[in-house]
């Protein structure tokens, strides 16, 4: 049966062209338009499609505040259009928070120049969040965060336009049935704990994170598959929220506890034996810039058996040939439960290959690593 698809957007030419490319592709049928973030309610309830395509900037309701409502009223997945701006990036991690699965890039350019790779790239996109577990997700406001320290000093990182920070909306809570989960893990003296994720990882890392102590003892590194213009938003966004400090990485950023780098999107970051980070350009070679195996596998290669891997949720198998190595030098290595997951595509990978010591729900890995590492 072909995946339902509504298209919102308040550019004529933009809802044509998606309509056109989703069309062509026999798997999917579009089955409504609408221009504004009301009609799109609308046309969710009366329609009840089985994904939905969101812009962000429109008339009467921006996206947002549309994405809120649908997901209050009728979850669906949805993948948000947003521009490569900083910006851009700020207003898609806000929709993330609302509720949305994913994002692509706005690029009207694109569309005209590579019209082949763009319909790849979506229709791949639609089918994949189709069948994440976003649709049944009930939601609810999130666990309680605790307050963040006093913050530090206005570093080179700087925030959204000079403003106070603004909470995001509530992360979207799943309730499920109770899944067999593994046993609390053992204490280990962890020189470096890294975690991988794609789709669904914005917030999956906002969950996680936010539960660490500001002395957590160990470095930390993130690979969070992400084009360039937003990881910079993202690591500020997870700063303001965390009790540890998160930066996207720089070349010879120094590893230390209670830091977390995130490693900035387009390039590859990988562990050396200072215990820094070297961010090199990204290969064309690989389909993921940055890529979890590289930063695993270097980690691997510097940590021997001192590494905690953790695999989240997010499509294809990344991660799962550098936690092989990890695995192999003596490493543990965790993957978030199917349950949990928008998408049980990177975790699936890692159970499958038995490389994984232990699975656990999304809400409970934070937890986890305090008492693995403190």
């Amino acid at each position: 049966m072909a995946v339902k698809v509504l298209v919102v957007d308040d550019s004529g030419f933009f809802r044509r062209r998606v309509s056109e490319i989703l069309s062509a592709d026999s798997n999917i049928q579009v089955v409504g338009t609408a221009t504004n973030g009301k009609e799109a309610i609308d046309q969710a309830l009366a329609l009840k499609p089985d994904v939905i395509t969101m812009d962000y900037e429109m008339p009467m309701m921006d996206g947002i505040t549309a994405v809120r409502h649908i997901m209050q009223r009728c979850p669906t997945p949805v993948l948000m259009f947003s521009s490569l701006t900083h910006e851009g990036a700020r207003v898609t991690l806000d929709a993330l928070d609302a509720g949305a699965v994913d994002f692509l890039p706005k690029n009207f350019e694109d569309i005209s120049r590579n019209p082949e790779k763009v319909k790849q790239l979506l229709c791949e996109k639609i089918l994949s969040i189709a069948r994440s577990n976003r649709r049944v997700s009930a939601y609810s406001a999130p666990a309680p965060v605790a307050a963040p320290a006093p913050a530090p000093a206005p570093s080179s990182l700087g925030s959204y336009g000079g403003s106070a920070p603004v909470r995001p909306a509530p992360i979207p809570a799943r309730i499920h049935a109770a899944a067999p989960s593994s046993p609390a893990p053992k204490r280990k003296a962890y020189k470096l704990v890294a975690i991988g994720t794609s789709t669904g990882g914005p917030v999956a890392l906002q969950r996680v994170l936010t539960q660490l102590p500001a002395n957590f003892p160990a470095p930390i590194v993130l690979i969070q598959h992400m084009p360039a213009a937003f990881t910079k938003a993202f690591a500020e966004r997870l700063d303001k929220l965390c009790r540890i400090s998160v930066k996207e990485a720089e070349d010879g950023d120094i590893l230390r506890p209670g830091l977390a780098l995130l490693a900035p999107g387009g390039k590859q970051m990988m562990i050396d034996g200072r215990g820094a980070v070297k961010i090199l350009p990204g290969d064309e070679r690989l389909n993921y810039k940055p890529c979890v195996d590289i930063t695993f596998g270097s980690a691997a290669k510097t940590y021997g058996d001192k590494v905690l891997a953790v695999v989240l949720t997010g499509m294809g198998a990344d991660g799962r040939e550098g936690a092989r190595l990890l695995k192999q030098g003596g490493s543990s290595i965790w993957a978030q439960d199917e349950a949990s997951c928008v998408i049980y595509g990177m975790p699936m990978a890692i159970v499958k290959a038995e490389l994984a010591d232990a699975v656990y729900s999304l809400d409970d890995i934070g937890k986890h690593l305090v008492e693995a590492c403190i």
